[in-house]
């Protein structure tokens, strides 16, 4: 008789154990990038803003002042890419002027950093249009510093400056 196992046994029980390494190994793997996408999952206060930010763009270029006054603050202060520093009266004033004639703005490279009841979102522009009859193709940076009060998001300040090109 045999005193020693059949050599395949051994080799089973490796397999076996190789193969529950694996399995654990896998089960791990999966625990932790379903639990990193969850971590990554943005704040809905974050999707909200990011909205926020393309409907002011999109109401520039249609110079509709009534959606950009419910999105600024009364204490709204505007700075732009040339040092003008506008209040929201002024800013609002702007938008309607007939000879600013805005054609696209689009924003890219969003961040939102959230500090309590208040958010800076920063990111990079593109506008074109025309002012005065002169043709305009800005692009640059922007800051906004948005509060939430009441329930509602309203920007307290707007800063934008242009990238050399």
């Amino acid at each position: 008789m045999f005193s020693q196992r059949p050599p395949h046994v051994g080799m089973w029980r490796f397999a076996r154990k190789s193969m529950i390494r694996s399995l654990c190994c896998c089960l791990l793997l999966t625990v932790t990038v379903i639990t990193a996408a969850i971590a990554q999952q943005s704040d809905p206060r974050e999707s909200r803003l990011i909205v926020l930010e393309r409907l002011w763009n999109e109401s520039q270029v249609n110079r509709d002042s009534s959606a950009l006054d419910a999105l600024v603050s009364n204490r709204f202060v505007n700075t732009e890419w040339d040092g003008e520093v506008s209040d929201k009266t002024k800013f609002l004033a702007d938008i309607r002027d007939p000879r600013f004639k805005p054609t696209s703005a689009n924003i890219q490279d969003l961040k939102v950093n959230f500090f309590g009841d208040t958010a800076v979102v920063t990111g990079i522009y593109h506008t074109k249009g025309t002012y005065q009859g002169k043709p305009y193709d800005h692009v640059g940076r922007f800051t906004d510093t948005w509060v939430q009060e009441s329930g509602k998001w309203q920007c307290v300040a707007s800063h934008t400056s242009l990238l050399k090109k």
